[in-house]
């Protein structure tokens, strides 16, 4: 099964749960895409899949510049993972494709 669609995620940070919109567009071993929600949009940078497993970057611009480490599992419909921002910890991203 493709883990390529659009998921309406959140994640869970210290300024609170930030809902998104997570598009993944595969090619092969690899995809790009973007996340979009309350504080703009970022596009996927390196992104890449195995199996049901996604892992990117993204580059914040707000509140602070700043390279978001990303990785998901894929798991029917549910998307579940992690985004991790430096010095500032590692947060819950949980969500599902509509």
């Amino acid at each position: 099964m493709s883990v390529a669609g659009t998921y309406t995620c959140v994640t869970k940070t210290p300024m609170g749960d930030q809902t998104s919109t997570f598009t993944v567009n595969v090619d092969g071993d690899t995809f790009t895409g973007s996340n979009s929600g309350q504080m703009g949009s970022m596009e996927v940078e390196n992104g890449k899949v195995d199996g049901n497993t996604l892992t990117w970057q993204m580059k914040m611009t707000v509140p602070m510049p700043m390279t978001l480490e990303c990785k998901a599992t894929v798991e029917g419909d549910t998307l579940s993972g992690t985004v991790t921002a430096g010095m500032f910890g590692t947060f819950p991203m949980n969500g599902t494709r509509g």
